[in-house]
């Protein structure tokens, strides 16, 4: 069986990072975002890009199709799609709040939904990994958006691995705190924002794509056949541990 992975918001600085790992790990890669432009510049006439909105039923099935016609059907997902809505609740405009839910929790129900269903027809098993965050696991100013998304990602992931498990398609999830990517370049932009925010963590620092893609890259590989259902947390701490005041 030919080792194909679809990698969703693949133009952003951790799907670059993630491609490069499956691609060194022998995977064949389709690449998908809704800017060809960006795709573009990140692979040239690397894989097969497709430009598509995976927030819509109708993209997420077209990113499926094409794979399909090209008979490049993933047996890997991983879903890198997503933004940062930071801001009270109480101050957030409507659009910003759907824009956040659509991002970072309807897209990934929408993908997942295509991938599950293509696997299904071809009677093939799968492995999907999706992109939660530290803010969906502890209480963290401002971030109520993105929590609330974030939160109902991590009970999809649950639910689904314990729909599609007896057809051999396991479901996992990475819930990172902040990493150093163009997305969040509004919030670390300055040295002292960076400064701030690496101070937050029991084990201090800025996480890195690097870090994050080793641990997706596993996921979707055949040593990690016994997972599924699970949320790996990948915070220096921040969710779990009380960090030391000084």
């Amino acid at each position: 069986m030919q080792k194909v992975a679809l990698i969703t918001g693949a133009a952003g600085g951790l799907g670059q990072t993630l491609a490069g790992n499956l691609s060194e790990a022998g995977w064949q890669l389709v690449v998908v975002s809704r800017d060809a432009e960006r795709l573009s510049q990140a692979y040239g006439q690397q894989h097969l890009q497709i430009v598509a909105d995976c927030s819509t039923v109708a993209g997420a099935r077209h990113i499926m199709a094409v794979a399909q016609a090209e008979q490049m059907l993933p047996i890997a997902l991983a879903h890198c799609v997503g933004n940062i809505r930071l801001g009270a609740l109480h101050r957030m405009a409507e659009p910003d709040f759907m824009d956040c839910l659509n991002a970072n929790l309807i897209s990934a129900f929408h993908t997942l939904a295509a991938f599950v269903g293509a696997l299904r027809n071809a009677k093939l098993p799968g492995a999907a990994v999706f992109v939660s965050s530290a803010a969906a696991r502890i209480g963290t100013p401002n971030h109520e958006a993105v929590a609330a998304a974030k939160g109902g990602l991590e009970a999809l992931v649950r639910g689904a691995a314990a729909s599609y498990a007896s057809a051999g398609i396991r479901v996992n999830a990475v819930a990172p705190g902040i990493m150093d990517t163009p997305a969040s370049a509004a919030i670390i932009g300055s040295e002292l924002a960076r400064e701030a925010a690496a101070r937050q963590y029991p084990l201090p620092g800025i996480g890195s794509t690097d870090e994050l893609a080793d641990l997706m890259a596993w996921l979707l590989s055949a040593q990690a056949a016994r997972v599924t259902g699970q949320v790996w947390s990948m915070d220096a701490g921040f969710s779990t541990i009380r960090p030391l005041v000084k």
